[in-house]
């Protein structure tokens, strides 16, 4: 079955511009039909699941289009889950580092608010 750009665009609530770019950035090989149409094939479809399931996952489309390009090189898919769990790896540390930072900004506005309270509640005694 061949989709058309329109309805990828629908089915994956993007615009056909973005479908474009993945195809630019040649991670999308749609064939043509006689009019020049785009076709799209199921292949096409699992691969935009892929990619929007990366971005989703904070990889980039450089990650993205190697771990796709690894299998397409190596049909076991091994070498692309050896890729995706060292990509995956770096990702968790990143969001890991990211939590941290959020937990110790939490902390000190948690501490500077009941600074301020304290203060009001002093202030308010000596009036």
């Amino acid at each position: 079955m061949n989709y058309s750009i329109s309805q990828l665009a629908k089915d994956f609530n993007v615009t056909t511009r973005t479908i474009r770019y993945y195809e630019e950035l040649e991670l999308l090989h749609p064939d043509r039909s006689d009019s020049g149409r785009r076709l799209y094939s199921k292949r096409d479809v699992t691969r935009l699941k892929l990619i929007f399931r990366g971005k989703r996952f904070g990889f980039t489309l450089e990650e993205i289009r190697e771990m796709i390009q690894l299998f397409d090189q190596d049909r076991s898919g091994r070498k692309q889950l050896e890729r995706t769990i060292e990509y995956g790896n770096m990702r968790i540390k990143e969001v890991t580092h990211f939590i941290q930072e959020l937990e110790d900004m939490k902390f000190e506005m948690e501490t500077l608010r009941d600074e301020f309270i304290k203060k009001l509640q002093y202030s308010g005694e000596i009036e």
